[in-house]
């Protein structure tokens, strides 16, 4: 190879690692941030549907007769003149049955 052979293609592969820098890296990291960008907003429109859920219930639970539920059912409180009865359910069975050849 001659002298300007080997030139013409220290220019050409300056040429292509130019292009590579200019174009190619940029768009990776360009398209690597679009895709983080789309991941980041769809956390936060799951977010916002799980706020919106969550005041919904804390407007729930804000109400008398949510109160009143969640005391007699969670803390088995009763309003005076009131009695609360426990119904036990039946013991399970503890005899079993076995076939012996």
């Amino acid at each position: 190879m001659t002298r300007w052979g080997r030139a013409r293609l220290a220019l050409i592969a300056l040429g292509v690692a130019a292009i590579l820098f200019l174009f190619v890296f940029p768009t990776s990291s360009y398209l690597a941030q679009r895709r983080q960008v789309a991941r980041a907003q769809h956390d936060v429109a799951a977010l916002r549907e799980q706020n919106a859920q969550l005041a919904a219930l804390d407007q729930k639970l804000r109400t008398p007769q949510e109160v009143e539920r969640m005391a007699r059912q969670q803390f088995s409180r009763v309003f005076p003149g009131e009695h609360l009865y426990y119904v036990a359910s039946p013991a399970a069975s503890t005899t079993t049955t076995s076939t012996v050849p």
